[in-house]
């Protein structure tokens, strides 16, 4: 996901011996070109202004978020990185992908804030009903390998649609223009809203973004989330769906100064981030439940001060 080296003059920052020394922290989230490499972009400028420019932001491009954990192995206190609390979990579990890959480093990750989530869109033709039974003998772009090509698979399973939806054999570069040429009825994509290509397919034409009832959201077991009315073009109404929860992680050999800034200037920059790209929004206090992972002692002085509610097992 994104590689953020923070400059920082607070003497005491990682062991620094000398009053203005320069430390760096390794923000590492996606793939450039991806959304939360442009998130990265943007909160290395929020931290930089939010410090009054003591700190300096460079940016490392990432293969993915199993990575980003792996990688705490050989890392010190210079490394924060994003991905999913499931993930966090698995590793501190030796579970999934993690699996005959266990390490005690794992047990020292601790969380700083949670980012905007990995939010479902089902994107379909304005002229189809707001709901999953529409879905019925129609063209249907998942995209392949990624997280909301998965997951959109899972979703038409559990919805009783296993083969009555045609798959299109396309990438997901291709859905706007496919929808818009009627080669496809409605495409499936995962990211944070406004997700760019939902947007771009707004824009473009008309589209309805389907809605889950409570049922159909209880039965993926994923995180119920709403993408609110207005959000996109012709968007009318909420839109209840799915998400998967994302945050940042820091290890315990990050001393409590540097996570305490770095969470303080997250939060006091979030808004003016907000103005920039709109998914900061999504970004509140209700998200400290969905990050299901301990949290450095640094942040939890922040969000005792600021009075932000930390789950009990997080602390």
């Amino acid at each position: 996901m994104k590689f953020v080296a923070f400059s920082c003059a607070l003497a005491l920052a990682f062991g620094a011996t000398s009053a203005g020394a320069e430390t760096r922290v390794t923000y590492k989230s996606a793939k450039s070109g991806s959304s939360y490499y442009q998130m990265g972009v943007e909160l290395a400028e929020a931290i930089k202004a939010g410090t009054d420019g003591n700190v300096s932001v460079t940016i490392e491009e990432s293969q993915g978020s199993v990575q980003n954990v792996m990688e705490v192995r050989a890392r010190g206190g210079d490394y924060v990185f994003t991905t999913p609390p499931s993930l966090v979990s698995a590793a501190q579990g030796a579970t999934g992908p993690f699996d005959g890959k266990g390490d005690p480093k794992f047990a020292e990750i601790r969380a700083l804030f949670p980012i905007p989530s990995l939010t479902m869109h089902f994107v379909m033709a304005k002229s189809a009903d707001n709901g999953f039974a529409s879905l019925a003998d129609k063209t249907i772009l998942l995209g392949k390998g990624s997280f909301g090509a998965k997951e959109g698979e899972k979703y038409l399973t559990l919805f009783g649609l296993d083969g009555k939806v045609k798959i299109a054999d396309a990438e997901l570069s291709n859905a706007v223009n496919a929808l818009k040429n009627g080669q496809i009825d409605g495409f499936v994509t995962a990211g944070s809203f406004p997700a760019p290509n939902v947007v771009e397919a707004a824009a473009s034409t008309p589209v309805t973004i389907l809605s889950m009832t409570e049922d159909e959201v209880a039965q993926t077991k994923s995180t119920r989330v709403v993408i609110p009315a207005g959000t996109y073009a012709g968007q009318e109404s909420d839109v209840v769906t799915t998400s998967l929860p994302v945050a940042a992680y820091t290890t315990t050999q990050m001393d409590d100064d540097t996570a305490y800034t770095l969470t303080k200037t997250f939060w006091e920059q979030k808004a003016e981030m907000a103005g920039i790209s709109p998914w900061w929004n999504g970004v509140t206090p209700d998200l400290m439940q969905s990050v299901k992972a301990e949290f450095h002692p640094g942040a939890l002085r922040y969000y005792a001060e600021a009075g932000i509610a930390v789950p009990a097992a997080s602390k």
